[in-house]
């Protein structure tokens, strides 16, 4: 016999489903009817070629770009928008603000306020956004930086950091409204090589953390080793998706087998 307790359904914490979404730049079509759905918790990493989508998918998550056709929903709930009869009506700014703080975005260029210190920029949408007191949000925001090895550097200013201290001060900054997903942009091609593993390993830690991740990347090594999904995505469409097992080693899709041969070393194959 099922209990009244048994008979809830589990709650989820950062289920993504992308629903035949369609975006366009005037006549260009980028997105061709996209459908894909992250399970909580999940690591998915999408790559492909530049120009393939990969970046305005990443956008429509937290709805920095609005969609044309087709929806998102977190957790069952609409992404920037509400049902009313039978038509979609855009929510307002306020309430779509509200949103993002469930989704953090980590960018490619960092995007860090230049008159703020590390640990100011980790505080300031804590603060102002969720109104959290100064010390409750001063606390946390030590305990983030401290977590992606900065703690060291609170009174810094970006422009006394390194690009990878700003990127790690930036996925702290994403961390501190206590997101149910996150979204990284590619975010290590703005960094000198030597930097790169720096915020990779930080977010290697946050892969097993239980919050969702979605990452656009080119570091193959990196996707193959974090990832629960690979997507890959070619002219506005995911051509598969699979384990990284799977789509490393035996891809099914000509144009999957092709991007591969040519960003892969020969080694990494085996």
């Amino acid at each position: 016999m099922t209990t009244a307790l048994e008979a809830v359904p589990p709650v989820t914490r950062g289920l993504i489903e992308v629903t035949d979404v369609r975006k366009s730049f005037g006549a260009v079509e980028v997105l061709k009817g996209i459908s894909l759905t992250v399970e909580p918790g999940g690591v998915a990493v999408i790559v492909g070629p530049s120009g393939s989508g990969k970046s305005t998918l990443l956008r429509t998550i937290n709805h920095l770009e609005k969609v044309d056709g087709g929806y998102i929903a977190i957790d069952g709930q609409l992404v920037g928008y509400a049902v009313r009869g039978q038509r979609l009506h855009e929510l307002r700014e306020k309430d779509i603000l509200k949103q993002r703080t469930e989704v953090g975005m980590v960018f490619q260029n960092f995007n860090l306020f230049p008159h703020l210190t590390a640990l100011e920029n980790v505080i300031e949408a804590p603060i102002v956004a969720q109104r959290r007191s100064k010390a409750a949000a001063r606390e946390r925001g030590l305990e983030l930086l401290d977590r992606v090895g900065l703690k060291d550097r609170a009174g810094a200013y970006p422009r006394q950091l390194s690009g990878g201290q700003q990127q790690r001060v930036a996925i702290a900054r994403a961390l501190a409204l206590d997101p149910k997903i996150l979204l990284f942009d590619e975010p290590t091609s703005a960094l000198d090589p030597e930097l790169v593993n720096e915020v990779l390993d930080v977010i290697r830690e946050l892969a097993t953390s239980g919050t969702t991740l979605v990452i656009v990347t080119h570091e193959m090594g990196f996707a193959r080793d974090v990832a629960d999904t690979v997507v890959f995505m070619d002219q506005g469409q995911i051509v598969e998706h699979g384990t990284p097992q799977q789509i490393f080693t035996s891809p099914r899709e000509e144009r999957t087998r092709s991007f591969f041969s040519k960003v892969i070393e020969p080694a990494f194959n085996i």
